[in-house]
């Protein structure tokens, strides 16, 4: 029982706090009246510094939490993340350079607009939730270890709900401009090309951004063990 005493339960409060906040801040009844009385910057800055907090602490819990097996993943299983991170760091470079009616701020983009779901957005609607939720799922299959099950099963949690909910408040916010949109992507990856309800738009994603990403993979491949105590290779 020591061995789960303190800093586990300490990372299991962090994500606890880290999920269930996110959600809060985000949910009508608490974010309504803090933009009211905040004003939308203040607001932002308000869940910007929330969210940055409490995802420190989620991985100083982690980088303290004793070393507790669950169950040991077959060894083949260590090549999950090695094989599915460059795709999810694509879809996360993305995400950050790609207009985006699911990012904050994002509702403003209209359904007028030459193309309401360019590059990245025809593969997923939520590229850089999507790319946080393959990470947390390709490492929670790797990993069977009690603190690597909280941390990303936190960030799968917070993932799939986040997109969930943003394309509720997206569907209010948007009304008939939303309608376009839905149509014509996909949470699933892909979902949306292979049914034909869009085209890939190849050129809209760009070499540069799978360099991009490419090269990120490397730097985190190259950091992995010093940082994170692990190498990302099966040995």
């Amino acid at each position: 029982m020591p061995i789960i005493a303190g800093p586990l339960y300490d990372l299991i409060a962090a994500a606890t706090t880290f999920v269930l906040g996110h959600f809060l801040l985000s949910s009508l009844p608490v974010r309504t009246p803090l933009i009211r009385h905040l004003g939308m910057g203040g607001f932002r800055i308000v869940y910007t510094v929330f969210a940055i907090a409490t995802f420190a602490w989620l991985l100083l819990g982690y980088a303290s939490a004793p070393p507790l097996g669950i169950w040991q993943p077959a060894g083949w299983m260590r090549w999950i993340p090695v094989l599915t991170m460059p795709f999810a760091l694509l879809l996360v470079v993305g995400a950050y350079t790609t207009p985006n009616v699911t990012a904050v701020g994002g509702e403003s983009q209209s359904a007028e607009e030459l193309d309401p779901a360019p590059g990245i957005m025809r593969i997923t609607r939520h590229p850089f939730l999507m790319g946080a939720t393959l990470w947390a799922t390709s490492h929670l299959l790797a990993n069977g270890d009690a603190a690597s099950i909280v941390l990303f099963a936190a960030i799968l949690v917070l993932s799939v709900g986040g997109m969930l909910h943003i394309d509720h408040r997206r569907r209010h916010a948007m009304g008939s401009t939303w309608g376009p949109i839905a149509l014509t992507t996909s949470v699933i990856p892909f979902a949306a090309i292979l049914s034909g309800r869009t085209k890939p738009d190849w050129a809209g994603i760009g070499l540069w951004r799978v360099a991009a990403a490419l090269g990120l993979y490397v730097v985190l491949l190259v950091v992995h063990q010093p940082l994170f105590g692990a190498s990302p290779f099966p040995v």
